[in-house]
C-alpha cells in the first residue's frame, strides 16, 4: 500500500516540477561526464591547473546529482538515471573526440551555462506551488554553475 504524499504541493506541481529537476539532473550528468572526460585527457602547457580544476569540478557536479535525484525522488517520482534518458532529456550536445585543451575550457563555460538556465527555467513552476527546497536547491545550483563558467571564462582571456 503506497501513502499519499501529502506535503502542500499539488500532485500535478510535484510532476511538473519533478519534470524538470529530470532536466536539470540530466545538463548536470551530462556536464559531470565531460568534465570527468577532460580531467582524464587534458595536455598542454596548462595540464596541471586544468586537471586539478576539472577533478574539483566534477567531484561537486556528482555530488550535485545525488541532491537533485533525492528531491525528484521526495517528490514522488523516479528519477532518470540512464544514459537514453539523459541523451533524451538533456539540452547539452555531445562533444566527439578529444578537444584541445582551450577547446575544453569553452565547452565546459558553454555546459555549466545551460545548467544554469535549465535550473532557472524551472523557477516558475517552483515559486508558483511555494516550493522552498526545490528553490534553495536550484538557487544553489545556480551559483555554482555561474560561478565555475566564470572561473573558467577568465582563463579564455588573453
Amino acid at each position: 500500500m503506497n501513502q499519499e504524499i501529502d506535503i502542500g504541493i499539488s500532485p500535478e506541481d510535484r510532476k511538473d516540477i519533478a519534470d524538470g529537476l529530470s532536466r536539470l539532473l540530466a545538463d548536470t550528468y551530462t556536464v559531470y561526464l565531460r568534465t570527468h572526460n577532460f580531467h582524464w585527457n587534458v595536455t598542454g602547457p596548462m595540464f596541471q591547473t586544468l586537471h586539478l580544476m576539472f577533478m574539483t569540478q566534477y567531484n561537486e557536479l556528482w555530488t550535485a546529482t545525488d541532491l537533485i535525484a533525492e528531491r525528484i525522488r521526495a517528490l514522488g517520482f523516479p528519477a532518470p538515471g540512464t544514459y537514453s534518458a539523459f541523451g533524451k532529456l538533456t539540452s547539452i550536445k555531445e562533444v566527439d573526440g578529444v578537444p584541445k585543451a582551450h577547446d575544453m575550457i569553452r565547452l565546459l563555460v558553454e555546459g555549466n551555462e545551460a545548467v544554469a538556465r535549465t535550473a532557472r527555467a524551472i523557477f516558475p513552476i517552483v515559486e508558483k506551488a511555494n516550493d522552498q527546497p526545490t528553490a534553495d536547491l536550484l538557487t544553489q545550483r545556480m551559483q555554482v554553475h555561474e560561478k565555475t563558467a566564470w572561473m573558467l571564462r577568465s582563463l579564455l582571456e588573453t
